[in-house]
């Protein structure tokens, strides 16, 4: 996929060669103040999550940790906006991540914290993420895995956020916090140039506390459940390749949740690239217990 961009001058070049790389307020003199900016903001994030897509469909694991880059390395950021005159609010966020990569062990660690407020002054958002990534390849084929992910929702205390003298019953069945731990064997069952398949499955620990349990004081929830993957890559020629990613999730009390993805990629050529998908999504204890989703990509550079 091309990616075209003009420079210039040369303080643009440095800027450009800097790391870390923060984008410009605005494209043009003007721009912020007549909404110019945040149109051009909103095709960015079009493009930005259409080449996400592409980037995830070719899957960069597909032949091991080879490639992976060593040693320890990771990125940070930060943002914060606070607001007054019409509106009176406030949002912070913290996001970052940090990978160690050693053959034969990789491992990744994220978090993010998010705090908010409305035009009122009342907290809108107040949460906390981790999630916690591991593989450990004792040869090209074999490997095990652990997978896990712990998020906290301070808003969630079954009372309203506006009142906290009354109680707020849809809040109930929601998740102050909600923490997944799983962990398995994986095996590559087919690895070449043009074909990978992979297939892993595992144990699954669950941790739960809805609204409902903590303005009770009632205790949280703990389950164990079972997981299960499968990733296939084909490429046909340089022009075409496919995908399909199934993913099992099975516990007692969450019941069944399936969830396929079948992908076709073209490559056109160098400036023309088409990305086609069928998503089914099966949850046990829906009332509508399927979904389907076909999604369509298209990114043409000239």
């Amino acid at each position: 996929m091309k990616k075209i961009v003009l420079l210039s001058g040369a303080t643009a070049i440095l800027t450009a060669l800097s790391i870390p790389a923060f984008a410009q307020t605005e494209i043009a003199t003007g721009a912020n103040v007549t909404g110019v900016s945040g149109v051009d903001d909103n095709i960015t994030d079009i493009e930005d999550a259409v080449e996400d897509d592409f980037d995830r469909s070719a899957d960069a694991d597909r032949f091991g940790p080879s490639d992976r880059r060593q040693g320890l390395f990771g990125n940070m950021s930060l943002a914060y906006t606070g607001r007054t005159g019409n509106v009176e609010n406030q949002d912070f966020a913290l996001a970052g991540r940090i990978q160690h990569n050693r053959a034969p062990f990789a491992q990744s660690i994220g978090l993010s914290i998010e705090f908010g407020e409305d035009d009122a002054g009342n907290k809108d958002k107040e949460e906390v993420a981790v999630i916690y990534d591991a593989q450990y390849y004792f040869n090209d084929r074999f490997y095990a895995f652990a997978l896990g992910r712990f998020k906290i929702d301070g808003l969630v205390d079954g009372l309203d956020n506006a009142d906290e003298n009354l109680r707020d019953t849809e809040e109930d069945d929601d998740l102050r916090r909600d923490g997944f731990l799983g962990f398995g064997p994986g095996y590559r069952v087919i690895n070449t140039d043009t074909t990978t398949w992979r297939v892993q499955a595992g144990l699954g620990v669950r941790y739960t506390l809805t609204g409902a349990q903590h303005l009770n004081n009632e205790g949280s929830e703990t389950e164990l459940g079972y997981i299960a993957s499968s990733r296939v890559y084909h490429r046909f020629n340089d022009m075409i390749f496919i995908t399909n990613d199934t993913d099992l999730l099975s516990s007692d009390e969450g019941g069944e949740v399936l969830a396929n993805e079948f992908g076709v990629n073209f490559k056109m050529s160098d400036q023309l690239a088409t990305r086609i998908s069928y998503t089914t999504e099966y949850q046990s204890e829906r009332a509508i217990r399927t979904d389907n989703t076909l999604g369509v990509a298209v990114v043409y550079g000239f």
